[in-house]
């Protein structure tokens, strides 16, 4: 997604309390009430507080940060007219999903705002025109906002920035990527002094450590707002009949194909995580060979495919066209589909917060 922009204008409202009420109708128009947390995120942030929410997947995380800059908006008596709103995010894939996420209740409250993204699949075109001017929600990665604090121009570009969102905040700590978010923040701040900061978080288990690593050292108001408690996960194991004859030492599991398929054909869609690559394009193939019958019903999912592939496969397991994706840590974070009825994991994960993490697909809406 290039960028979207709506015709509208919001009307203000004359105080905080009207404002609050505006969101909570947009909430109700929809058949949803606000969770405690949601509304203690939005009280936060207009008091100017910088924070980190800690909620399970599919809770309403995104919703609890993004409605605290409309609610402020309301309050003036005129549209922005920068970038007022940056949103960080770990995934390209992740980045499309949450513009549309960040447009639909801008559509329905008639605010005149843009909603665009920048990473490495934003076309030519589209980045000359960032170049210029910045859209007033801007959703980037890591990388690409390096690039843009490299400008010379970029004390301009981020003269109206309200506040930045750090999304996923516990797959980028203590990674070079973490790092990089850290002194970006830290530029930003030296640039614009009274950001606020939100970081989004769905496993992590040191909440005031995460805290204080994103909103570095300088004393500010600050909280951690919990959300909703995580969701039951089932984890059950698929072990071979007969283990004394299973290949420990440097398997795919494959030998372990139609106990796979059984899992798969007991819900109507999956999605099947392995830890890299080279063993998603195998398990692709022994499926297909397994099921002929499925082919053009399960795809494979992992970042070295082009765009408009990821995306086709994104869409389908949103549409409920796809029975079965094949991925690595591309669909670990918090895209969202309809509910997937089963997820399985070949191999270990690499941790337990990452199998919690991809076992919380199963069944998010």
């Amino acid at each position: 997604m290039s960028g979207v922009t709506t015709e509208r204008h919001a009307a203000a409202a004359s105080t905080t309390e009207e404002a609050i009420e505006r969101a909570e109708r947009w909430f109700a128009s929809h058949g949803w009430m606000p969770f405690p947390f949601q509304r203690d995120v939005w009280r936060a942030y207009l008091a100017g507080e910088s924070g980190l929410v800690h909620a399970a997947t599919g809770t309403g995380k995104t919703l609890a940060v993004w409605m605290a800059p409309l609610i402020e908006a309301m309050r003036e008596p005129r549209q922005a007219s920068g970038l007022r709103v940056l949103w960080i995010t770990p995934l390209r894939a992740l980045a499309a999903d949450t513009a549309d996420a960040l447009i639909q209740p801008l559509d329905d409250l008639g605010f005149d705002w843009t909603v665009e993204t920048r990473t490495s699949d934003t076309p030519a075109g589209v980045r000359r025109r960032q170049s210029r001017r910045l859209p007033t929600a801007l959703l980037t990665t890591p990388e690409s906002l390096s690039i843009l604090l490299s400008r010379e121009d970029s004390s301009e570009q981020f003269g109206d920035l309200r506040v930045v969102v750090v999304d996923e905040w516990h797959e980028l700590m203590g990674t070079k990527r973490g790092v990089q978010v850290e002194l970006g923040l830290a530029r930003l701040r030296q640039l614009r002094p009274g950001i606020r900061i939100w970081g989004l978080s769905a496993t992590i288990g040191n909440l005031e450590d995460a805290r204080d690593a994103l909103l570095g050292t300088e004393p500010r108001a600050s909280r951690v707002v919990r959300g909703v408690e995580p969701k039951r996960v089932i984890v059950d194991a698929l072990i071979p009949p007969v283990i004394e004859r299973f290949p420990w030492a440097g398997h795919l599991g494959t030998q372990m194909l139609p106990a796979v398929v059984n899992a798969i054909e007991e819900g109507e869609s999956a999605i099947v995580f392995t830890n890299t690559r080279s063993q998603t394009e195998i398990w692709y193939r022994a499926l297909l060979d397994a099921r002929p019958d499925w082919a053009g019903v399960i795809a494979l999912h992992h970042g070295s495919l082009e765009r408009k592939t990821r995306e086709w496969v994104e869409d389908g397991l949103r549409t409920g066209r796809l029975r079965c994706v094949i991925a690595t840590s591309s669909l670990d974070l918090g895209v969202d589909f309809s509910p997937v009825d089963r997820v399985l994991q070949i191999g270990s994960p690499k941790g337990v917060a990452r199998l919690l993490l991809r076992g919380g697909r199963s069944g998010h809406r």
